[in-house]
């Protein structure tokens, strides 16, 4: 910013000033170092004490000076400091006002309850996949952190009504309850799941026994990063190649390759076709790993089952490959 420029400029001039009127004082009128140094912090400040020893005719004309630069360069300093804060808090007005009004323009996006290391794993997967979110955090500190990364970000408890009104949670996807205790996910999901029935809820939880409250609660999924963080060092050990494969596929690790989910609409060239028929494979590189429908999950379907309208499609890829893929299977009615 071109005004701390500035005062880092006038900061540095009057440590300047300072140190030629010490000087000056010292050799023109034999001065102890601090009996000058003095002088002139006395002489900046205009405080107007009496001269610290009589000055000399030459010691007048350098003093006279160093009040002509020294107090000019103090009252441009307080001007520059002035303005440097009217900024810093018009610039955080105007700042949190624009925040409000781009989240009040949300919709289909997902509200995240918790800055710590799940929140924000979380922020950063939804950022690199386009997907519009709002982070709720009580804590305005751990908050401001997230400044560097332009993410919408509202200060408040989300557990109050109001707050997740606020985040325009009518009009959701989803939502993450990622605080560091159970108890307040809890009590988010019960919050959350009255206001929005509709709305698919993501809890975290630290204790194995919290997994059924906050289903019960309203949950549609829990996470326990310590059931996971076990299960995955077991899996290193006994089938690392896998897990392997698994980061490539779902963190781009080492591969340029992506696993996603492909609705079928009802005017999607793909419906009433086989998976052979399709030629998804032949023309777009992208493996068919599994359907979902509302029967459930078929795994590795056979080149002779046909794909239906509503249907998921799991595919693997290239996210150029896959982004082909779902333009090409849900054109808009």
């Amino acid at each position: 910013m071109r005004t701390f420029r500035n005062l880092r400029f006038i900061a540095a001039a009057l440590a300047f000033v300072v140190g030629f009127g010490t000087l000056g004082f010292h050799y023109i009128e034999g001065w102890p170092w601090f009996d000058g140094f003095y002088m002139v912090i006395t002489t900046l400040t205009t405080i107007g004490y009496q001269e610290t020893h009589p000055l000399s005719h030459a010691g007048r004309v350098f003093n006279v000076v160093i009040i002509l630069g020294g107090v000019s360069l103090v009252f441009l300093a307080i001007g520059s400091l002035t303005q440097a804060l009217l900024e810093f808090e018009l610039q955080n007005f105007f700042g949190r006002r624009r925040m409000e009004r781009d989240i009040g323009r949300l919709t289909g996006h997902y509200i995240i309850c918790g800055a710590g290391r799940v929140g924000r794993s979380a922020a950063r997967e939804l950022a690199r996949g386009l997907a519009q979110f709002v982070i709720i955090e009580a804590n305005e500190a751990k908050a401001q952190k997230f400044a560097s990364e332009n993410w919408l970000v509202l200060i408040g408890d989300a557990t109050q009504e109001q707050t997740l009104r606020d985040a325009q949670i009518e009009r959701a996807r989803g939502l993450v309850a990622a605080t560091t205790t159970d108890a307040t996910n809890l009590y988010i999901v019960l919050t959350a799941r009255s206001l929005n029935p509709g709305l698919r809820i993501i809890a975290r939880a630290s204790e194995e026994m919290a997994e059924k409250h906050l289903r019960s609660a309203g949950a549609d999924s829990v996470v326990s990063p310590y059931v996971f963080a076990g299960q995955r060092v077991a899996h290193s050990f006994l089938r690392p190649h896998v897990v392997s494969f698994l980061d490539a596929a779902t963190t781009h690790l080492g591969m340029d390759l992506e696993i996603g989910e492909v609705p079928i609409t009802p005017n999607s060239p793909f419906a009433g076709k086989t998976i052979e028929n399709s030629r998804i494979r032949q023309a777009l590189g992208v493996v068919i790993l599994a359907i979902k429908r509302e029967a459930g999950m078929h795994f590795n379907p056979a080149p002779d089952d046909r794909i239906e309208a509503g249907d998921l499609l799991i595919a693997m890829g290239e996210p150029l490959q896959l982004r082909e893929l779902e333009l090409t299977a849900g054109p808009l009615p």
